[in-house]
């Protein structure tokens, strides 16, 4: 899969507000698909397995099974990679910008 395939699953991922939160969840610790079901209780077990089935296609979840118990896990590679590729080249140029206006402001 190309690079730009995998950048808009991610950015597909990430586009929906749920499977911001669901991320959220477990940036603090891996959790069971019951326990997102029990934080997530407006939605139903079918609608929670959707979006982890979006973020594990995206990477952004690993799954690790013990019995019959599915653990999720937050796998933040592929943000990085995407603040690497789009955030970070950007944000250099827009502190030089800033800079130059800042000493335009001084001067």
């Amino acid at each position: 899969m190309s690079t730009d395939s995998k950048d808009d699953l991610v950015f597909k991922a990430l586009a929906n507000g749920l499977r911001r939160q669901m991320l959220d969840a477990l940036k603090h610790a891996p959790r069971t698909t019951g326990m997102l079901c029990e934080q997530f209780g407006s939605l139903d077990r079918c609608t929670v397995m959707q979006h982890l089935k979006v973020l594990e296609e995206a990477e952004l979840v690993l799954v690790r099974r013990e019995g019959r118990e599915r653990w999720n896990h937050l796998n933040a590679l592929p943000i990085q990679a995407i603040h690497d590729r789009w955030i970070s080249q950007y944000a250099g140029h827009a502190m030089s910008i800033l800079s130059a206006l800042q000493q335009n402001l001084d001067g």
